[in-house]
């Protein structure tokens, strides 16, 4: 059995192709509830939205009153806690992504309403929707452009401790905060999603160890794209052996298929299959010593190969049959709908090596051998188990 890394490809990005051909050898397709969940995580997890946004100072608001109404005045209004946090996105074909954020703002501050001064506690409901973009892909990175962030606000609840609040004040406040809530929330938001960017964009311009073989690259090849049903990407991977030499490998084109009930899927060519491959039978000759039960047939071969030994001395059960398989040339693996192989020449060479004395070569045979491949994804590695057809 030889395991493959799957690659953790972790995404972000709304793109713009509206064709697309995949020349990387490494793509991926991802559904738009999966794309959905990374953000979330991304955004709410650690508090990261919640560490920005505590604190955020917003405008006094100042209101004169009228001929029945109290002039109020409510100051150091700052946000205390974002409750309720949820996430939903739309894919936008050949757009990018439309991202909202809802969520219930706590704020607090001081209140004066005629001359009684108390503290103030203002619950508003949100809905912060912006698109966001990428542009300008250089060497294997994007710039991310948030744009279009629009705050609406739903019904707000205010509370003081004489509880003496007006629907007039309700009004107030909650005209004051639509005018104002856009341009102090907005700019933090695009702090957060860029900072979102640098983590997860930068897991895609990794690099994997395998074994002490060599490692395998790879970084984003093109700008992401998207349809109305998948948000794709294409990676540009290399295959590296000890010392810094790359395995070459072809790209051909090929097309994602369907997601269907996946929430992601991952394709690779058989190009960039066929050199990972390479890499990991880097293994070295295998000298594998049988069981005693064969020595009695390694010693009549040997004796019918070798006349001028006729006893065969050597081969009386004291030295084992030992087996040596040497890998010849590039594997090659061929990738068919429901069906892998893998072609390999070894040369197979069987001796006997006596106490004291020469190696004594029993058979030695050049084989093409044509493997079976089963593929298998188990614990977040690609798994390949092969066997003899």
């Amino acid at each position: 059995m030889m395991m493959l890394k799957l690659f953790g490809i972790i995404f972000f990005c709304g793109l713009f192709s509206p064709s697309h051909e995949v020349l990387s050898g490494l793509s991926c397709a991802i559904s738009p509830t999966a794309v959905e969940k990374v953000l979330s995580d991304a955004i709410f997890g650690n508090n990261l939205l919640q560490s920005h946004l505590n604190g955020l100072a917003f405008p006094n608001i100042l209101s004169g009153g009228g001929l029945l109404n109290s002039p109020i005045s409510i100051t150091g209004l700052h946000l205390v806690k974002v409750r309720l946090p949820k996430l939903s996105v739309l894919l936008l074909p050949g757009t990018g992504i439309k991202m909202t954020i809802s969520a219930r703002l706590q704020l607090s501050g001081n209140c004066l309403i005629g001359i009684i001064p108390e503290a103030i506690d203002i619950l508003v409901d949100v809905k912060i929707t912006t698109n966001i973009k990428c542009a300008n892909f250089e060497s294997g990175t994007v710039q991310v452009i948030m744009e279009d962030c629009l705050c609406i606000l739903g019904t707000a609840k205010v509370k003081v401790l004489s509880g003496l609040v007006s629907l007039s004040i309700n009004d107030i406040i909650l005209t004051h905060l639509t005018a104002t809530l856009p341009r102090v929330v907005c700019p933090v938001v695009g702090v957060v999603i860029n900072l979102v960017n640098i983590r997860l964009l930068g897991s895609l311009n990794a690099v994997f160890p395998v074994g002490e073989a060599g490692m395998i690259h790879y970084q984003l090849a093109g700008l992401p794209f998207t349809s109305g049903f998948f948000l794709g990407m294409d990676l540009d991977g290399s295959v590296m052996q000890v010392g810094g030499s790359i395995i070459p490998h072809d790209s051909s084109p090929s097309s994602l298929p369907p997601l269907r009930d996946h929430s992601m899927i991952l394709t690779m060519g058989e190009g960039f299959f066929c050199a990972a491959v390479t890499l990991l039978l880097q293994i070295g000759t295998q000298t594998m010593p049988c069981t005693l039960e064969y020595v009695s047939v390694a010693a009549t071969l040997a004796t019918s190969m070798c006349p001028q030994f006729p006893q065969c001395s050597a081969c009386h059960g004291t030295s084992p049959l030992t087996i040596k398989i040497e890998l010849l040339g590039n594997p090659v693996v061929i990738l068919e709908e429901n069906k892998a192989t893998l072609e390999l020449s070894v040369l197979i060479q069987l001796f006997i090596k006596p106490l004291d004395g020469p190696i004594i070569t029993v058979l030695l045979l050049k084989a093409d051998l044509r493997l079976n491949v089963q593929v298998s994804v188990t614990g977040g590695r690609l798994v390949l188990i092969l066997n003899l057809g």
